[in-house]
């Protein structure tokens, strides 16, 4: 049946094999005279065919699955995980699916027979998932070098996306990019700073200008300048865009490749230090991944070569995992999951469409949302203030007491918002340096880590995706030199310090 979902048949006029009847009121039917049956007979029928019903609805999984509403009997569902793969990427996050469509790009000598790689996420549905829930923004303006030319990078890419993740016979990928660019405002306590950052950001190719008080209120006049000595205002590949749309095509682009997927959660692990007479005491191999099937005590190992750990705001807890050896993970992975709220509001005389993504010298943010009025925004909270972050729930309170106070000491027109919505999401927070942790693991020699972003990792997926393949496939940083961002400065102690977390 063309429109309806694949594999549907519907038929003409009704059930299959029914005429149906034309003749006139009181006329005899078309249809040929139907057999008469005791009652109960035809009641245990009803209820045999009612029975039958209950057993196909229970086969049928949720609307949208990829079995397009229907699937054979006996056959679950979820796709289950392969008994062995060369790469297992944990977490089928924007950065998790970015890494697995690098190495397929960059599988190279694997190409003949080619690289099986595996992405292994929990929540197929993305309902909690960090990529889904964030703002979306993207920027140049970093406080280190290296976070620069992954932002550089990124833009690059999506800018040429079609050329990256197009597939063919689909319609082009169009992620909505807004590019309205980012306004980082600046106290007089901390202006040298920020003019030091932008000569840094200068040094790297990225465009970026610096407004006096007076520049400023020239520019966007429905700002207060109160209190805001310098500000720096993004001029090129800076702005937002739809994190949905970003996710699903790494996914789709990555699946058109080859790669392989499964929901599942990795609870534990088996390597080489599990063996009878372990090759050294200093280093472990990963030799299988336990992967734990969905409302399910049941698991599948699954053998592989490599490991890389995008867990996101879960990846210190899965370097915690049964199986893995406690004298080998001494120093532990400083990443941890951080809730953040983001709030919608609407205010009909708010900044137009020359809004940009501000930043305020107070920490709170927002961004325009369309061109109808509508916003977003949010803060991050001090530390000592940090929310729970077992669940999503929202603080209401925090709007009304800490964001919107705020909000309209910096744009007047605030006073008079609307809040229409609001969600929570995590970071994957580094609470060592504010960084992310991008390499090998110096004890588990197959295991790599591309975590820890502490809000950035959305837009700097490509770059990391790329960075951690290039690890993988060749051995070595290739397009960036991202060395810096490895494990050695967790254990050496020597923080690399990202001021610019929103």
């Amino acid at each position: 049946y063309w429109g309806g979902p694949r594999g549907c048949r519907r038929y003409w006029g009704g059930p299959r094999g029914c005429r149906g009847s034309w003749g006139a009121r009181g006329g005899a039917a078309s249809c040929a005279p139907q057999a008469w049956h005791p009652p109960h007979v035809s009641a245990e029928l009803g209820e045999t065919v009612g029975r039958l019903g209950q057993t196909l609805r229970n086969q049928m999984p949720a609307a949208g699955s990829a079995w397009g509403g229907w699937v054979p009997p006996g056959i679950h569902p979820d796709a289950r995980p392969p008994d062995e793969a060369d790469v297992v990427v944990v977490g089928g996050g924007v950065v998790g699916w970015s890494v697995a469509y690098w190495l397929k790009m960059l599988e190279g000598r694997f190409r003949r027979h080619g690289m099986k790689v595996l992405v292994v996420e929990r929540d197929p549905t993305y309902s909690r998932a960090s990529t889904v829930l964030s703002v979306g923004g993207i920027r140049q303006q970093f406080s280190i070098k290296e976070n620069i030319q992954m932002s550089r990078f990124s833009a690059s890419f999506l800018r040429d996306i079609n050329e990256y993740l197009g597939v063919p016979n689909e319609p082009p990928i169009d992620i909505q990019f807004q590019p309205s660019g980012y306004l980082f405002l600046a106290s007089p306590e901390s202006a040298a700073e920020l003019e030091a950052t932008v000569q840094l950001q200068r040094e790297e190719g990225a465009q970026v200008a610096l407004l006096s008080p007076t520049q400023l209120k020239e520019k966007f006049p429905w700002i207060n300048t109160e209190d805001v000595a310098v500000a720096s205002y993004g001029l090129e590949d800076e702005g937002w865009f739809d994190p949905w749309t970003l996710l699903n095509a790494f996914r789709r682009k990555a699946t058109s490749l080859g790669v392989h997927n499964c929901c599942g959660e990795v609870r534990a692990f088996v390597t080489t230090a599990n063996d009878a007479i372990p090759s050294t005491g200093e280093s472990a191999r990963i030799k299988y991944v336990h992967i734990y099937m969905p409302d399910s005590l049941e698991y599948q190992p699954v053998a592989c070569s490599i490991v890389v750990n995008a867990a996101g705001a879960w990846a210190g807890k899965l370097l915690e995992a049964d199986g893995l050896p406690r004298n080998l993970c001494q120093t532990p992975l400083p990443i941890q999951p951080r809730k953040r709220y983001v709030f919608s509001w609407h205010c009909p005389d708010g900044p137009g469409l020359s809004c940009p993504f501000l930043v305020d010298t107070s920490g709170a943010y927002f961004r325009r949302d369309g061109i109808t009025g509508n916003y977003l925004g949010g803060m991050s909270p001090p530390e000592e203030e940090e929310p729970d972050p077992s669940d999503l729930s929202v603080d209401h309170n925090y709007f009304q007491e800490q964001l919107w106070p705020r909000l309209a000491r910096r744009v007047p027109s605030f006073e008079s918002l609307r809040v229409r919505a609001s969600w929570a999401g995590y970071y994957d927070y580094n609470t060592f340096d504010r960084n992310g942790v991008l390499g090998p693991h110096p004890r588990l020699e197959n295991l790599f880590l591309a975590a820890g972003f502490s809000g950035h990792g959305l837009q700097h997926s490509p770059a990391t995706g790329r960075a951690v393949a290039e690890l993988v496939v060749r051995g070595r940083f290739e397009s960036l030199d991202l060395r810096r961002l490895g494990w050695a400065r967790l254990e050496d102690r020597e923080p690399l310090w990202e001021g610019s977390v929103v």
